[in-house]
């Protein structure tokens, strides 16, 4: 069972991020005892346990951060209209999707926070000193309704059209399956960023998204200082940290393959691509599209709810 244990650990992870002649994993016990199970050994998740730390000289090392928020007047009006969304659009069986960027990363020999089992010391950079081609933008799309979404991985900044780009993808690789017939959709999103509500950019690309689609997109952000709120954050977002830490990312398609495993006893699926080109910062909305703007803004707080129709198209 020892030698079976040892080698899962192996070959999940290759060894040491760093070093491959110590041995290191960021699985739970629960996971590897799935895996052992599958060999053909009775084994709980406290015996795994017993064997990383007793067995093979395992021990867990860690590191950790925190943030802090902000109040909005309509706060409660604003979650009582985007509950009354929600039914609306389950009712109808219509798509209701969440996004946002993740916390972005840094590719190279650098420290990640999180703990992993090992039976060395992982030694990684002493200063995260980088430059923005390696800097990893991991921009999410969650459908609120099938558990299931989709990274796209870029580097570069974070732009309106990257945030119109992977809702895109995800169209195209999860959500026109089950939702080719639906009129609309509804897009649950934060304040700030590149999907802000401020952001003029960010309307025309969804405009051109709902005419690539054939439906309307229908926005409702949430108040300043509620991103913890936004589905993808607590229901996506914090699976794939789980997926990522300790792990060395050295290059992109490591950072593809730690996310693209993330799962949860809920049944979560993610799937990440990488984006073929970098996005720059600095563009800004037309002026045709300004002077012709055909954003329909709802009765209730028009600056953070309002429709893309995908006609016309400008």
């Amino acid at each position: 069972m020892v030698e079976t244990v040892e080698a899962v650990v192996e070959q999940d992870t290759a060894g040491s991020p760093v070093d491959e002649n110590i041995l290191w994993t960021n699985r739970s016990a629960a996971d590897i005892a799935n895996d052992v199970r599958s060999e053909g050994f009775d084994v709980s998740a406290d015996t795994i346990k017993r064997i990383l730390t007793e067995e093979l000289n395992l021990s867990r090392r860690a590191a950790c951060k925190d943030e802090a928020a902000c109040s909005f007047p309509q706060r409660d009006e604003q979650f009582r209209y985007i509950a009354a969304l929600r039914r609306k659009y389950e009712k109808h069986d219509w798509p209701i999707v969440s996004i946002d960027t993740k916390k972005k990363e840094i590719l190279g020999d650098f420290f990640h926070p999180g703990q992993a089992y090992t039976n060395g010391r992982v030694v990684v950079a002493d200063h995260d000193f980088v430059t923005s081609d390696e800097r990893l933008v991991p921009y999410g799309v969650y459908d609120v309704r099938r558990n299931e979404g989709l990274m796209r991985l870029a580097c570069g900044a974070d732009t309106p059209e990257l945030a119109c780009d992977a809702i895109w993808s995800w169209w195209q690789r999860l959500g026109r399956v089950h939702y080719y017939c639906a009129p609309r959709l509804l897009l649950l999103c934060d304040c700030g960023g590149s999907n802000g509500y401020r952001q003029h950019r960010f309307k025309q690309e969804l405009c051109r998204l709902a005419a690539d689609m054939s439906c309307d997109i229908q926005v409702a952000h949430y108040p300043p200082g509620c991103s913890k709120y936004n589905p993808i954050e607590h229901r996506m977002f914090c699976h794939v940290s789980r997926s990522l830490r300790a792990a060395v990312l050295t290059t992109i398609q490591i950072a593809k393959h730690f996310i693209a495993r993330t799962t949860s006893t809920t049944g979560l699926r993610v799937v990440a691509e990488i984006a073929r080109g970098s996005y720059e910062r600095g563009l800004k909305a037309t002026r045709e599209f300004l002077d012709h703007n055909p954003i329909q803004f709802d009765r209730f707080l028009p600056q953070l709810n309002y429709t893309a129709p995908w006609f016309p198209l400008l």
